[in-house]
């Protein structure tokens, strides 16, 4: 049986709830933000999944460090939701979901890069 991956599961169930939010998010006519969001909050776990298979610790590091900035730009899109009054949709379990995301990516990658080759 594969090894539960924390971070792998944790983005995989996030993109889940991204696709969802992005349906609700249509059927009220938010086409634009909505879009943005879906693209960065399901491309978290793509980087994620390809760093799993990275052939190295730099190209780990990299695909780590890019699912980390794809995450902090979907904090992004929920805070501009969130604020802007385009939605009476409640982002909030959304907004702790990907802080949890974001804090564990960062812990990833500063632990990675300390470890010697």
């Amino acid at each position: 049986m594969p090894k539960k991956n924390l971070i792998q599961d944790k983005s995989f169930e996030f993109s889940l709830s991204i696709i969802h939010l992005y349906k609700k998010l249509v059927q009220q006519k938010e086409y634009i933000i909505s879009k943005q969001l879906l693209r960065s909050g399901t491309s978290i776990g793509a980087n994620i999944e390809e760093a799993l298979a990275g052939f190295s610790k730099k190209d780990f590091i990299f695909k780590m460090s890019i699912s980390s900035k794809e995450a902090r730009e979907t904090r992004y899109w929920l805070r501009l939701l969130k604020e802007s009054d385009l939605t009476n949709i409640n982002l909030d379990s959304y907004l702790l979901q990907i802080d949890e995301i974001i804090n564990i990516l960062t812990s990833i990658v500063k632990t990675t890069q300390s470890r010697n080759p």
